[in-house]
């Protein structure tokens, strides 16, 4: 192997502060929904609500999403994920294994069962663990 990693750096994080009663449901379909604190109402039973304490960027293929203590390799980013999540504190995560989001407001994982979160619970993006692409700067 040549050279070393890129030091990691946490890029976005913020913590839970609500979860809507119909988040599990859409979890059996591999889907989480964020939203920022300050959502509309009729989005806060589908959607886990949280507050960002870092917002630097959005989260970009080879970053690792963090839920609570799960961590997982992002495979795919929609074009106005980065734009959303810094401006309303919203993505959708799909654990549907895809290396192209369908959606430009897709955030796409490997399939697999996601974990439901709770209040206080951590959600992070960090850069430099595992990265398989290299970002031009």
């Amino acid at each position: 192997m040549s050279g070393t990693a890129a030091a990691t750096r946490t890029v976005y994080e913020s913590a839970v502060t609500a979860v809507g009663g119909q988040v599990e449901a859409f979890l059996g379909h591999g889907l989480l929904i964020f939203f920022g604190d300050d959502a509309p109402a009729e989005l806060h039973d589908i959607s886990v609500r949280h507050r960002a304490t870092i917002a630097d960027e959005g989260p970009e293929p080879g970053d690792t999403i963090y839920l609570g203590e799960t961590g997982l390799e992002i495979l795919a980013v929609g074009d106005v994920v980065g734009e959303n999540l810094l401006n309303l504190g919203h993505l959708d995560l799909k654990a549907d294994g895809q290396s192209t989001a369908k959606l430009p407001g897709d955030v796409c994982v490997a399939k697999q069962t996601l974990p439901l979160l709770a209040s206080g619970d951590a959600f992070r993006i960090v850069r430099g663990e595992r990265r398989t692409t290299e970002v031009p700067s």
